[in-house]
C-alpha cells in the first residue's frame, strides 16, 4: 500500500454575514412625550414633597394686580356723582328763577332786559329823627339796570321786607342822615342804572331776611333771601 495520503480539500467559506440591523429611530413626538413626562413627574414630585412637609417648599413669587376696571368704576361713580350734584345745583337755580326766588347776591332779570340786584348790606341803628327811631335795621342798595330800548318808570319801583322763620313783617326805614328817603322820583333810561340806598328793619337776634323787590308796576316782585352776620 502506499503510504502517500492525501487529505481531502477544506471546505471554502461561505458567502459574507450581513450587519446586524440598525435600530430604528424613535420618533420626536415619542422623545417630547417622554420629557413631558419626566417633566411632569418632577413637578408632581415637587408638589407632594410641598404638601407633605417631607422638604422645605420654596417661598412662591409675589404677584401684584392692578385693578384698573375697579378703579375706572370708582371713578366713574365719582363722576356721576359729581355731574349729580351739579345737575342738581342747576336745577336748583333754575328753579329759584322760575320761581321768582333768589339768593341775596343773585340777579333777576326782566324782559326785554330790566336787571334788579342788591349789595352792600349792613346794620345799623336809626338816628331819633328816623322813622322808626332808635330802631335796628339792615341797610343795603338796590341795584335796578335798563337793559332795553325804552326809559323805565323807575318811580314804581317798590321794596317790601320780613324777617325770621315765621316771616314777620318789617318796616322800610327813612332816615336822611343815612340816606334813605324812599324810591327815586326819576325815569331810567335806556342803558344806564340807579343805585338806590334801602333799609328794613332787622333786629340784632335775626339773620334771616326776605326782600322783594318789583321794579315797575306790571313786573312780578323778584324774592331775594338768605342770611347777613
Amino acid at each position: 500500500m502506499s503510504t502517500d495520503f492525501t487529505p481531502p480539500p477544506m471546505p471554502g467559506y461561505g458567502p459574507p454575514v450581513p450587519p446586524p440591523p440598525v435600530p430604528p429611530r424613535k420618533p420626536r413626538t415619542a422623545l417630547i412625550a417622554v420629557a413631558a413626562a419626566v417633566v411632569a413627574a418632577t413637578v408632581s414630585a415637587l408638589v407632594t414633597v410641598g404638601v407633605s412637609g417631607d422638604a422645605e417648599a420654596e417661598p412662591a413669587p409675589t404677584v401684584t394686580v392692578t385693578e384698573t376696571a375697579a378703579a375706572g368704576a370708582d371713578d366713574a361713580e365719582a363722576d356721576d356723582a359729581a355731574a349729580t350734584d351739579d345737575e342738581e345745583a342747576t336745577d336748583s337755580a333754575d328753579g329759584g328763577e322760575e320761581d321768582g326766588v333768589y339768593a341775596l347776591d343773585d340777579t333777576a332779570v326782566y324782559e326785554p332786559a330790566t336787571e334788579v340786584a342788591l349789595s352792600g348790606f349792613k346794620r345799623s341803628v336809626t338816628g331819633e329823627y328816623a322813622e322808626p327811631e332808635n330802631t335796628p335795621y339792615l341797610q343795603f342798595t338796590v341795584k335796578v339796570k335798563n337793559g332795553g330800548k325804552k326809559a323805565l318808570d323807575i318811580t314804581q319801583l317798590t321794596v317790601n321786607c320780613s324777617y325770621g322763620k315765621d316771616g314777620k313783617s318789617s318796616d322800610s326805614v327813612f332816615d336822611s342822615e343815612a340816606g334813605l328817603e324812599g324810591g327815586p322820583e326819576t325815569k331810567l333810561l335806556p342803558g344806564r342804572s340807579l343805585n338806590v340806598p334801602w333799609g328794613c328793619e332787622l333786629p340784632k337776634g335775626e339773620k334771616l331776611i326776605q326782600i322783594e323787590v318789583s321794579p315797575d308796576f306790571e313786573s312780578d316782585a323778584a324774592i331775594f333771601t338768605g342770611t347777613v352776620k
